[in-house]
């Protein structure tokens, strides 16, 4: 799948960030910055929303952070018309805290199946140290 487009060529930055208006997204500060042939990148503060009492990226923001970018992945390579993504199932390892700046998530899919599909995403810091590594499964439903 690597260098594959997967994403259509008209999908733009502002559109996929206008998605996340008014939830727990936008709440959040996640932002999303690229859009590659086979991958997204989204970035997320490390402040007063993000962090846990003793000063850390809150584990729970990290998985929302994956979540968010899953599911915004599995949106970007369907037919909205026909079909709908859903998490089924996500999987965080928390590699090292974060305490400042920002995070960087970096979304690629692992499997586009017709029924499922699988997204790897891993989280960086300022300094590009691995934060956190996801993966989440989506099932594509048929709107009925």
């Amino acid at each position: 799948m690597a260098n594959e487009r997967i994403f259509p060529d008209y999908i733009e930055l502002d559109a996929v960030n206008s998605m996340s208006k008014g939830c727990m997204v936008e709440h959040l500060g996640i932002e999303f910055t690229e859009i590659g042939a086979d991958y997204l990148v989204a970035t997320m503060p490390v402040d007063h929303r993000t962090k846990q009492p003793m000063g850390l990226l809150h584990g729970g923001a990290s998985v929302a952070l994956a979540e968010t970018m899953g599911s915004v992945g599995a949106t970007l390579t369907i037919d909205l018309n026909k079909q709908y993504p859903v998490g089924l199932e996500i999987n965080t390892n928390h590699i090292k805290s974060a305490t400042e700046g920002l995070v960087t998530g970096t979304a690629k899919p692992i499997h586009l199946g017709r029924g499922t599909q699988v997204w790897s995403i891993e989280i960086h810091n300022e300094d590009k140290k691995l934060v956190a590594i996801s993966r989440i499964t989506i099932a594509i439903l048929d709107r009925k």
